[in-house]
């Protein structure tokens, strides 16, 4: 019989896994240590430009994700913000915890990240502002080349800080992080 339940217990391990893998939008993080060893951590789903029905390429911003609306930063999931150290985001004071990160992509390149207090929900429907940490202002530019699947990132600065990227189509919107002191 304990066999049977150890054989049992694998299957059903494989299965989520595969299922996982199978997914349109596949799981991703971003993480990123400090020179303390205090940690971000980023857990995401990874969209691609590609409709997973068709395989035809679609136009995401504007058109898939709207303007001037909260967007959950990927798909399924929401995507979770988790943070052991207090931060400073954008000039933004975040104290460490777990948070939901949205953001609000504007055709003038004005973008929001929005932190939210609420966690553990599906992506869509957005909570509301209501449970909003802080809106934060967001730099954009334009990427070099097409980046195919979206992607969060981290590029590391000098000392405590660092640059948290979102990367998708030919958009790249980023805004500074560091440990706030």
């Amino acid at each position: 019989m304990k066999k049977v339940s150890i054989v049992l217990s694998a299957l059903l391990i494989a299965l989520a896994a595969l299922a996982q893998q199978q997914r349109p939008s596949p799981p991703g993080t971003a993480d990123f240590s400090f020179q303390d060893g205090k940690k971000i951590m980023i857990a995401y789903s990874r969209p691609k430009i590609n409709d997973p029905k068709t395989g035809q390429a679609r136009v995401i911003y504007g058109q898939l994700v709207p303007w001037g609306e909260p967007w959950r930063a990927g798909a399924n999931e929401a995507t979770s913000f988790t943070t052991d150290t207090d931060l400073t985001v954008g000039g933004t004071k975040v104290p460490a915890g777990k948070y939901t990160l949205y953001v609000q992509p504007e055709q003038n390149g004005a973008w929001k990240l929005i932190i939210n207090k609420n966690t553990g929900q599906w992506g869509i429907p957005y909570p509301g502002a209501a449970s909003d940490f802080a809106r934060i202002d967001m730099k954009t530019s334009k990427l070099p080349s097409t980046v195919q699947q979206f992607t969060i990132s981290f590029d590391k600065g000098t000392g405590s800080a660092t640059k948290l990227n979102l990367d998708w189509e030919n958009t790249r919107a980023s805004v500074p992080i560091q440990e706030a002191k």
